[in-house]
């Protein structure tokens, strides 16, 4: 920091010292200047002469009433328009007395509105100049008339441009502060949609593969002894399983890394183009799933198929896990007028006597704790209704009448973003 630069902050610090030190400068400009005779006699230019006592108290009350310029200005205004008023009729008229007057107007005019600038300053010049032509001992056409209308004009105009400096810089500066947090806050915003929509796909992938996992290596487990070819065709689909799972992780944790990253995943994400094949690693573990799709062929934006995508596997895997593998499961995606419909149903009819998931036994209901409506707690259809209602989609959930349960997605065939308060009948 320059020295000019902490002098001007010391200065900031302490106002009233610096409007004291004006003052004060403003005194002694003007009491030099009483002594000094423009017209001198004897063809002199200049001359030096002796002011009035009347002059110098008034000089004196002016420069005080400047020590409150800041805190009431139109006051100060008031005062010193006064003193120098009374300067022009009965003082001396060449007493420099108006100088104060124009440091308090210029002191309003950079404190106030331009309106109250041209009401004030007009006031101020049409009043002095009026009074020192009209009732001062000068005649009209003295330079010391022309001087007071000249210099409490530019008086004016210069506060006016002071105050029009400072309120365009204020507000460039908030619009920088405002852009700043603007910035910041979207920025804030885009991380917590990133970490989100990323723990949604982690939450699919894992629930799915570990629960085909588990499946798998339970009937490898049950059927060990008996039946070795089955285990060991359990066992494949475990190995199988993990290495789908592994795969979906490294895509998904890939999106992470720095975008000058070498080893950047770009395997694009999985959508309705790959039903039969998710279908199909339900059926090696066991689980009945019959597909129907009726929506001729249409391509959905990336967004729409990877929710599309993740509500069939979200459900399925909840029916594996909670259903068990007796249950019998249907899927239809059907194309109705500008939505894609997802359904996915099962009968509930789960084998009590097949190997429970790490979740517990079967429910034989479609549900079960943490996951399904009753308990609320589950992040499994919570995920699914926030994948759905962020692309301006609807989701319900629900046990079905007689048994088994009832997962229904309508998701828009355009990408469409807007915020839906859930409805009262909607599973938590």
């Amino acid at each position: 920091m320059t020295p000019l630069d902490r002098a001007r902050c010391r200065l900031s610090a302490h106002p009233f010292a610096l409007d004291a030190a004006l003052a004060a400068g403003v005194l002694g400009c003007m009491v030099a200047g009483s002594f000094v005779d423009p017209s001198g006699a004897h063809g002199v230019s200049w001359a030096v002469r002796r002011p009035e006592p009347l002059s110098l108290v008034l000089m004196a009350l002016g420069a005080a009433a400047l020590v409150l310029r800041r805190r009431t200005p139109r006051t100060v205004l008031a005062v010193t328009g006064a003193v120098s008023l009374i300067e022009c009729v009965t003082g001396d008229p060449r007493a420099p007395v108006a100088m104060s007057a124009v440091i308090a107007l210029f002191t309003v005019a950079a404190a106030t509105d331009r309106t109250t600038t041209w009401r004030l300053g007009l006031s101020t010049m049409i009043v002095l100049t009026g009074a020192a032509m009209f009732a001062g001992p000068l005649p009209w056409y003295a330079q010391e008339n022309l001087g007071i209308f000249a210099w409490t004009g530019m008086a004016a105009a210069g506060g006016d441009a002071v105050r029009s400096r400072r309120a365009f810089v204020r507000a460039m500066r908030e619009r920088a502060e405002r852009a700043e947090r603007t910035r910041e806050e979207e920025a804030r915003r885009r991380v917590a949609e990133e970490r989100l929509r990323i723990a949604r796909d982690l939450h699919d992938v894992v629930a799915h593969h570990i629960a085909l996992v588990n499946v798998q290596a339970g009937v490898a487990a049950h059927v060990m002894d008996k039946r070795p070819d089955q285990a060991k065709e359990a066992l494949a689909h475990v190995r199988e399983a993990g290495r789908s799972a592994l795969n979906e992780l490294r895509a998904t944790v890939g999106l992470l890394r720095q975008s000058d990253d070498p080893e950047a995943p770009t395997e694009p994400a999985p959508g309705l183009d790959r039903l039969d094949e998710l279908v199909g690693t339900f059926r090696s573990a066991g689980l009945h799933v019959e597909v129907a799709r009726a929506d001729d062929g249409t391509t959905l934006p990336a967004a729409v198929d990877l929710a599309a995508y993740r509500v069939v596997q979200e459900a399925l895997t909840n029916v594996q896990k909670h259903a068990g593998t007796g249950a019998r499961a249907e899927v239809s995606v059907v194309r109705v007028g500008p939505d894609v419909e997802i359904t996915v149903l099962d009968d509930g009819a789960g084998d009590a006597d097949a190997p429970a998931p790490l979740g517990g036994p079967g429910s034989g209901g479609g549900t079960a704790p943490g996951d399904g409506p009753a308990s609320g707690g589950g992040h499994g259809l919570l995920g699914m209704r926030e994948r759905v209602t962020a692309l301006g989609g609807v989701l319900t959930t629900g046990p079905r009448y007689g048994g088994g349960f009832r997962v229904h997605a309508i998701l828009p065939a355009t990408t469409r973003t807007r915020t839906r308060t859930p409805a009262p009948g909607d599973a938590a």
